[in-house]
């Protein structure tokens, strides 16, 4: 007699930029190894944000979570919370498809009492946010965006005598460099490969990561003002939490030495652009940013006119084979689980407390 295959549920409102995470790729990894089922509700939220409480779409999601073995939600799911975890005693692994990296649909803390691991595969965007993050390094050591202004908008040529008296002339090249790098997470981590090539120097400012990455990614790990000292690029890759909103302002910014190269892919709030214009003004430095605060950027805003600034609409972690690869991490992670081996995208209650600025 075969084996009963594990009851899949997911959960979310059923829009199509959410369902095209389904590709034919995965439905057919799904259909061969899980019995699976999407249900669709629509609970209002926010990208950091719970969903209000509905307890309709909690009826509805806990009558078809009955004998399922996993529950994956996304954007539109209620929060999976203690009444639908009583309902639902079968449920051995929840999971978040794309959300903002830190559970808002999910009582982790609730899922750890039950011993119940909580998965996030929002990690997925990683791998466009990284190489966006390389392209604007380059770009803004090449001072590319003077370039393309005075080509495109100005309709003028840059001359190579004009070129020779650029900084990106003279400090142009990312190999042998010095690359800073704020928040070393799942992008960091991905974008270390990328660098390998050009065979930078890495440091990092993130206070709370294992220390053993340093031999790992033969990185080095020191303050965040030596960050922006030393180093030629500086990259922000810091999450939005109570202790990064505006952490990144003038004490930072007038540490930048001429010709280096501030590149932002995270989240604008964790910069203070006031201080950041005033710095780029001097028209030694570089900023190449595609998050601002806030978004979209004001179509007045002096960034916009800026000849050292490059700047794109929060496009970086945005690419259509994005979506599908939310899935098949996740499908990764429910291959794990089901073969009696350890999850590698575990959210917990600590990861929780440093989103929201209580973990010392």
């Amino acid at each position: 007699m075969p084996e009963k295959k594990p009851k899949v549920i997911f959960c979310f409102n059923g829009k199509p930029w959410v369902t095209s995470f389904f590709s034919d790729a995965n439905r057919s990894r799904l259909t061969d190894n899980y019995d699976w089922k999407i249900v669709e509700t629509d609970v209002a939220s926010t990208w950091t944000d719970s969903p209000m409480e509905d307890q309709i779409a909690e009826s509805k999601l806990s009558i078809e979570c009955n004998g399922a073995d996993a529950l994956i939600v996304c954007h539109g799911s209620p929060i999976i919370n203690e009444r639908i975890l009583d309902k639902c005693k079968s449920i051995r692994f929840v999971g978040e498809l794309e959300g903002d990296r830190f559970a808002s649909r999910i009582d982790v803390a609730e899922c750890e009492k039950r011993d119940i691991p909580v998965i996030d595969t929002t990690n997925g965007s990683s791998y466009p946010v990284a190489e966006w993050a390389l392209a604007l390094s380059i770009m803004g050591l090449r001072n590319y965006g003077s370039i393309a202004r005075r080509m495109i908008v100005d309709k003028s040529e840059v001359t190579y005598e004009q070129w020779q008296k650029d900084f990106g002339y003279l400090n142009g090249e990312l190999t042998g460099k010095t690359v800073g790098i704020l928040g070393f997470g799942h992008i960091a981590r991905k974008l270390m490969a990328f660098l390998k090539p050009f065979s930078v120097e890495t440091l990092v400012y993130d206070p709370y990561v294992n220390r053993d990455m340093a031999d790992v990614f033969d990185i080095q790990f020191t303050t965040l003002n030596k960050v922006f000292e030393k180093s030629d690029v500086v990259i922000s890759l810091l999450p939005i939490t109570p202790l990064t909103k505006g952490m990144l302002a003038g004490p930072q910014f007038s540490l930048m030495r001429p010709g280096s190269v501030f590149v932002n892919v995270s989240r604008g709030g964790v910069v203070n652009h006031a201080d950041l214009l005033q710095r780029i003004k001097q028209n030694d430095i570089v900023a190449c940013l595609d998050v601002f605060d806030p978004e979209p950027i004001p179509s007045g805003s002096p960034f916009r006119d800026l000849a050292n600034v490059i700047l794109s609409p929060h496009i970086a972690g945005v690419t259509a084979e994005d979506g599908p690869r939310f899935l098949s991490l996740m499908i990764d992670e429910l291959d794990r689980f089901f073969a009696g081996v350890e999850t590698r995208y575990n959210l917990t209650s600590k990861i929780v407390a440093l989103r929201y600025g209580q973990l010392k």
